[in-house]
């Protein structure tokens, strides 16, 4: 729901994307700064209460920004520092919820359930943009929202319930000795490298489709409705590539999951093209699946090779990678915008984004990873 109900809720306030970057780069800059305080604290404590704190506070910053925008009084920089403790405690949920995957699941079962989880996300994805999309246009940004934050409240209450077995506990030492094994750990899968500075790289490009669609949208492919719809679909797509995910066996995951991403930078281009919305939506569904698709596959290998009380550390290593120029991208697409033109900028990204996802494919140790080496024979391969 975020993705549509603060886009648009920016634009209603200033109208300027420059703003919108500043906002959605307010809430990426805490995430990157703390994920790697939150990896090495998820696997210092138990994981399920590491994730029933992050989510207390998102409930907190999304009612209050809900609360400032349904009253009318909502600022730019009040939605910058709410969306900054937003991402803060998004840094200590990640890394936690990846370490507890393997802690309740067998490990036969384990890229079905990274594939459960990510159609289970995929299912919000998809209600979430319509229902965000109905409330923005019927009664304003501040009502989606709201609901989002309802959203946290409900993870609190469920996992509260849930039981989860004891972990294996560090050792006393200091945190950034922690930091180090864990640098170690993540480092001694070259792969894992690789896959995580291709996504680093993307991140800046691919910072064009939140940041300038949504001015697409509303300019030429019918407004609010239009985006929501795109984004809903995607969700669909991303619902769709879990169930492929929970049954497929493949001998290299890594290469195949890589190679679903080619249809990543597709979007972009359309959106230069100002391709009909039924062209765009068709599109989605296509990002949608391998963007759940490679997720499932590949936390599968990170969970299966590196070792329970580093996975946190490890995972958030991947994660601060994966995201850590995010808040760059979100910050320059606006202005680059304005200086190349809105239809030039997205051009260059899709060309961009096109090199960062190709480039795994030519890392041999990307090729030589196959299931029986990661996962000890428990996919069959093909």
């Amino acid at each position: 729901m975020v993705k549509v109900a603060l886009s648009f809720a920016v634009l209603d306030l200033t109208g300027s994307v420059s703003d919108l970057g500043i906002v959605l780069a307010a809430q990426a800059v805490p995430l990157v700064t703390f994920l790697l305080v939150g990896g090495v604290w998820a696997d210092r404590l138990p994981r399920r209460g590491v994730m029933l704190g992050a989510d207390g506070l998102r409930f907190v910053t999304q009612a209050a920004s809900a609360a400032l925008l349904v009253a009318g009084t909502a600022r730019i920089w009040e939605l910058v520092l709410l969306q900054g403790i937003y991402g803060l405690a998004t840094a200590f949920f990640q890394p936690a919820i990846s370490g507890l995957m393997p802690l309740v699941t067998r490990p036969e079962d384990l890229q079905r359930a990274n594939a459960l989880r990510g159609m289970a996300q995929s299912a919000g994805r998809f209600a979430g943009p319509a229902l965000a999309g109905v409330l923005v246009a019927a009664v304003g940004s501040g009502w989606a929202l709201a609901a989002d934050a309802a959203t946290f409240a409900v993870s609190v209450v469920t996992l509260a319930a849930m039981a989860v077995p004891a972990s294996a506990k560090l050792p006393a030492q200091r945190f950034l000795r922690d930091l180090v094994d864990g640098w170690r750990e993540f480092t001694a899968l070259p792969w894992a490298v690789a896959v995580v500075t291709s996504i680093a790289a993307g991140s800046i490009p691919w910072a064009a489709w939140s940041v300038l669609g949504p001015q697409v949208a509303r300019d030429s492919l019918g407004g609010v409705g239009a985006w929501a719809l795109i984004v809903a679909v995607d969700g669909v797509g991303m619902l769709v590539g879990g169930l492929v995910a929970m049954r497929v066996h493949v001998r290299r995951p890594l290469v195949v999951a890589s190679v679903s991403l080619l249809v990543v930078p597709v979007p972009l281009a359309l959106l230069a093209l100002e391709a009909p919305v039924a062209v765009l939506a068709v599109v989605a569904l296509g990002t949608g699946f391998a963007t759940t698709f490679f997720n499932a596959l590949w936390e599968t290998a990170l969970q299966r090779s590196v070792p329970p009380t580093a996975l946190s550390r490890v995972t958030a290593y991947d994660w601060f990678g994966s995201l850590a120029l995010n808040p760059v991208g979100y910050a320059v697409i606006g202005p680059i915008a304005a200086a190349l033109g809105l239809h030039a900028t997205l051009w260059l990204a899709s060309a961009a984004v096109l090199a960062t996802v190709a480039a795994p494919l030519f890392v041999p140790s990307v090729w030589r990873l196959t299931e029986p080496a990661a996962a000890a024979g428990s996919l069959s391969p093909p």
